[in-house]
């Protein structure tokens, strides 16, 4: 990798409600696409900082802790994404940033296939983290 080359990096988070479905919301941007919540780091954050920061800012939600489950390179965006276990804290209501026009909650087999993958593997963890390419 050369010197002024860009690279990605991003945070994300595995939210379940009690019947196993994944939190998802909607960007007001780009492709408009339902995401995990999350986003990229900032200039000298680390991979939790980011979590935790960009969590907040786009459903208002803090943790009790997060457990890294996953790094995913994606060609086409050149990124690693980071992807985490997170339970957030009692009581936990959602609160959409400007970013995002609304949230779900979905079925594993609805997602798309590379967020079908990572939850899958989100939900096989074994205490070693998986690392794929997209």
């Amino acid at each position: 990798m050369a010197f002024n080359d860009t690279f990605r990096l991003s945070a994300h988070a595995v939210i379940l409600n009690s019947q196993h479905e994944i939190l998802l919301l909607k960007a007001n941007y780009g492709d408009y696409a339902w995401g995990l919540p999350g986003g990229a780091l900032e200039p000298g954050e680390t991979i939790h900082e980011a979590l935790h920061r960009e969590c907040l800012e786009e459903t208002g939600l803090v943790f009790n802790g997060a457990i890294l489950t996953g790094v995913y390179y994606h060609s086409a965006y050149n990124s690693q994404a980071f992807i985490f276990r997170c339970t957030p804290c009692e009581p936990w209501a959602i609160t959409l940033s400007s970013e995002h026009s609304h949230y779900d909650f979905f079925d594993i087999e609805t997602l798309t296939e590379v967020q079908r993958t990572r939850v899958h593997d989100f939900i096989n963890y074994t205490n070693e983290v998986i690392s794929r390419r997209f």
